[in-house]
């Protein structure tokens, strides 16, 4: 006859500990949802340039901006590559998405100035 043994995992498991949304980890990731709140901003901005945006436009490019910097700053400083828990690839995410949600706030803004110059006045 065969026994079965139960063990339950005590406090110092470590499997848990990889998983944790540490500081590493938790800064990035930040700064990627700030990115994609500019990308969205960026969108609506861009969809409603003829109309006047500038609300959103300013919402894109500030968050933008500040996804951009901490990005770069936490990818710069970070001790490890992707992979190895120190949020690399979220530093990387929020810097491509902060340079699109501003690319895309500078896009509406071309437009919208371009349509005042050709005689299309926005409505307030």
């Amino acid at each position: 006859m065969s026994s079965l043994a139960f063990t339950v995992p005590g406090p110092a498991d470590t499997t848990a500990a990889a998983y944790e949304l540490g500081v590493g980890r938790a800064v990035p990731t930040t700064a990627a949802v700030l990115g994609f709140v500019a990308v969205v901003a960026g969108g609506l901005a861009l969809t409603r340039s003829r109309r006047g945006a500038r609300s959103w436009v300013g919402i894109a490019l500030t968050l933008g901006q500040v996804s951009v910097i901490v990005g770069a700053l936490h990818g710069a400083n970070s001790a490890g590559g992707p992979g190895t828990g120190n949020g690399m690839v979220g530093a990387v995410l929020a810097v491509a998405l902060g340079v699109a949600g501003t690319a895309l706030a500078v896009s509406a803004v071309v437009r919208s100035h371009r349509a005042v110059r050709f005689g299309d006045r926005p409505t307030p």
